[in-house]
């Protein structure tokens, strides 16, 4: 067993950069600490305080890659619920420009250009000239290491790579002046704004930093499926202060929340601090106070919070709670609650014993279980409403799943919200790419290809 080691690290998001992460080293043995970060890519910034900015925006998966080795050499490591919620977040690059990766390809190709642009950083990959092609930049360097070799680099960011190699650095400034001698200038091109950005979150001090560094972007309109989850929280104490009919209990650890309708016969149930993709809300109605549930929905923690404004809206209306136990889900119902999504032209498949409508950008979709609604008295997963990844296909951004015999009215409600209306939604700047990288490299110099220089350490 490893001994324990007196370092103790606080992991938290950057305070004013979208996406670094910030580290606080303290303990009689910070420096193991300090020494095993820096080895990783971290940066000191002041004694005791590291920071990870990188140019592929993985900083908190990378920050839960460094803590999980610091754990396995018996250091202490905290993080923080703002930090912890990043790690667990799912995005993607919007029209990434290699949509058949998948998003662990997508972490390696980053990577990879993490590298390139980390050794041109440190001066170990000298570059000789640049230029743009007409989509994005290309460069041609030689790594001062690593047997010399030449390469040529095409993109910029994340996407940037190695397409080329040659074996001196005469040879790869040939080729490369022969298709790029129009536009082709010496040394490397300017800092795009995601380098100048992480190179002052590594370089400045957290008080200079909130003074220097680009505001963030503004919140962007998107449909309702793709805004941010909000403070679920705010959300239900609103909920409560403006509908006195539900009174409000605590649980005696305070984890969860418990808002019970008047009548008792509708209880609401918010799961504070849960996981993005874990069960935050649960909604239950029953025919008495005593009995059982006549049906049941329950919401995840990155549920958005204009959707979930719309189901506690429609829950005080105070209609649809008394659907009669074991009335069967029929085609009829199925219709009702799936209207709006028809209407606004959601595509409608059939697959063995599920039935999805998908939004036209295939980001969110609804999908019934036909096979769960012939056992009604049974509250099983019959309605699943989602975003990102489809439920058959993995994990979702996030989800609302229904037992059958929930109102066809709250379903279409939900389903209107789906097709027609919109949230918010804060991008991390740096998550848009800024260049256009084609499927493969376009036609570049002739060359000796080889193991691409920057592909290992």
């Amino acid at each position: 067993m490893t001994a324990p080691i007196d370092a103790h690290v606080r992991l938290d998001t950057h305070p004013t950069h979208p996406s670094a992460v910030q580290a606080v080293v303290t303990g009689s043995q910070a420096h193991i600490a300090v020494m095993a970060l820096e080895a990783g890519g971290w940066s000191v910034i002041t004694p005791g305080v590291l920071v990870l900015a990188r140019i592929n925006h993985e900083e908190p998966y990378w920050a839960n890659d460094a803590a999980t080795h610091l754990v396995a050499e018996g250091i202490t490591v905290d993080f923080t619920p703002q930090l912890r919620e990043a790690i667990d977040e799912e995005w993607t690059w919007p029209n990434y420009p290699m949509p058949w990766c998948t998003r662990s390809e997508i972490r390696e190709v980053s990577q990879q250009a993490q590298k390139i642009h980390d050794d041109i950083h440190h001066g170990q990959l000298l570059i000789h000239a640049h230029a743009h092609d007409g989509h994005t930049t290309v460069a041609v360097g030689t790594y001062l290491h690593r047997g010399g070799k030449s390469v040529y680099l095409h993109g910029e960011d994340h996407l940037r790579q190695i397409a080329y190699t040659f074996d001196s650095p005469a040879q790869a400034l040939l080729a490369f002046e022969k298709v790029h001698a129009a536009e082709m200038r010496p040394g490397p091109a300017p800092l795009t704004d995601t380098e100048r950005e992480a190179i002052a979150a590594r370089s400045v001090s957290d008080d200079t930093t909130a003074k220097s560094a680009p505001a963030p972007a503004k919140p962007e309109t998107v449909p309702i499926y793709l805004a941010d989850s909000g403070d679920h929280d705010a959300l239900l104490d609103n909920f409560l202060d403006a509908h006195g009919e539900f009174e409000k209990w605590r649980t005696w650890t305070d984890d969860t929340t418990h808002a019970i309708h008047e009548s008792q016969t509708l209880r609401i149930e918010r799961v504070h601090e849960t996981p993005a993709h874990e069960t935050a809300w649960t909604v239950a109605a029953y025919e008495t106070p005593v009995s059982e549930r006549m049906w049941v929905l329950t919401a995840t923690g990155a549920t958005p919070a204009p959707l979930l404004q719309n189901l506690l809206t429609h829950l005080a209306d105070g209609e649809g709670w008394d659907t009669a136990l074991g009335t069967p889900v029929n085609e009829k119902r199925v219709t009702e609650a799936t209207q709006p999504l028809s209407s606004a032209g959601w595509k409608h498949t059939v697959d063995g014993r599920w039935i999805r409508w998908t939004s036209s950008d295939g980001n969110a979709g609804i999908q019934f279980d036909a096979f769960a609604a012939q056992h009604p008295s049974q509250n099983q997963a019959t309605w699943t409403l989602w975003a990102g990844t489809g439920p058959d296909q993995g994990r979702p951004t996030w989800s609302i799943v229904a037992s059958p015999q929930t109102p066809s009215s709250l379903l279409a409600s939900l389903a209107e919200s789906l097709a027609h209306e919109t949230g918010t939604r804060q991008v991390r700047r740096g998550r848009e790419p800024k260049t256009s990288l084609a499927s493969s490299p376009p036609p570049g110099p002739a060359a000796t290809t080889g193991p691409p220089a920057g592909r290992s350490r």
